[in-house]
């Protein structure tokens, strides 16, 4: 829709016959249109990696957390700065959150009362206690061995699962009305919040250098198809330079905003449905056969995907 209505507004602004022709042959297209596609080509590439990058970093993260936790749970290279500044974010969140605690306290475990508030959404008595206990504990371990990296593997664990815990609930606390936050005491535990995001939810720079240059070769191996497809077999006719360059405006634009807010998205998915609406925009018509396979293809991969990781998760799970 929004790439129809781009080109739409295209052809109404910008009336230069040589924009709205198909290519011909091998024949370059002139060098401002040809400037025109490079610079859309790699806004869609840019946002295409950085989406893409977030799903390929998210999974090997997640294999070496399971696998070598004691490595790659807590990040160990935090520099003395942010150790620092993490202690001075505690110690102003802790009071804000022992404010609201009303001199209550709690005796033994406080983790529970946390994890129901972060499953419930349920405000009570015990949940700014309980907190307040959680997030000196925190501060404890931290401060008990001067920073991170001089931590024992066996208080790793442990202590990532307590600062994933009291960020989750501090998340939820700010948002919720029953909270009573005022908009400086929601400034400290934002603060507060991100030291304790910059612990556990980090990606070392090894791997941002494999996603990306896997995400490089990927393109290099199978562009051929994927252009093909694109280009000649969703729409009745060529795809015309007008029409790609505004499919790839909508496609960055949407892929822009889905990285924003951390929402996977197929690039290729994107991409193509830009391309049918300049279609249909341009009355060129679509290659139904095509567009059914799309749409099936988007149907079934989730599915499918579903049914494959929990046959091999059923077959590990009994093997070993």
């Amino acid at each position: 829709m929004l790439a129809a209505v781009l080109l739409l507004a295209l052809r109404f602004v910008v009336r230069i016959p040589a924009l709205y022709a198909e290519p011909k042959g091998n024949q370059p297209p002139p060098w401002w249109i040809r400037g025109i596609l490079v610079l859309t080509c790699t806004l869609v590439s840019f946002f295409h990696g950085s989406n893409d990058g977030q799903k390929g970093m998210g999974l090997i993260m997640l294999i070496l957390i399971g696998t070598v936790p004691t490595a790659y749970a807590l990040n160990r290279s935090m520099p003395d700065g942010q150790i620092q500044r993490f202690m001075a974010n505690s110690q102003a969140a802790s009071a804000v959150i022992e404010q609201k605690a009303s001199g209550y306290n709690v005796l033994g475990d406080p983790r529970p009362a946390v994890t129901a508030y972060v499953a419930q959404h349920n405000l009570n008595e015990g949940t700014y206690p309980s907190l307040a206990v959680l997030v000196r504990d925190i501060a404890s371990q931290i401060g008990q061995y001067g920073s991170i990296a001089k931590m024992p593997n066996a208080s790793v664990g442990n202590t990532r699962n307590d600062m994933y815990l009291a960020s989750e609930a501090i998340r939820f606390l700010m948002k919720d009305k029953a909270s009573d936050l005022s908009a400086e005491e929601i400034k400290t535990l934002q603060a507060y919040k991100i030291s304790l995001d910059n612990a556990t939810k980090f990606i070392p720079s090894w791997v941002k250098i494999a996603v990306a240059i896997a995400l490089g070769l990927g393109t290099m191996v199978g562009w051929k198809r994927i252009v093909v497809t694109v280009g000649e077999k969703i729409g009745k006719t060529h795809l015309t330079y007008a029409q790609g360059a505004c499919a790839e405006i909508t496609a960055a634009a949407t892929i822009a905003a889905a990285d924003g807010y951390g929402l996977p998205v197929s690039t290729t998915h994107v991409l193509s449905s830009g391309i049918a609406g300049t279609m249909a925009s341009n009355g060129s018509g679509l290659q139904l056969s095509t567009v059914r396979n799309i749409a099936l293809a988007w149907v079934l991969t989730l599915p499918a995907a579903m049914v494959i990781a929990g046959t091999l998760y059923w077959s590990f799970s009994r093997l070993f």
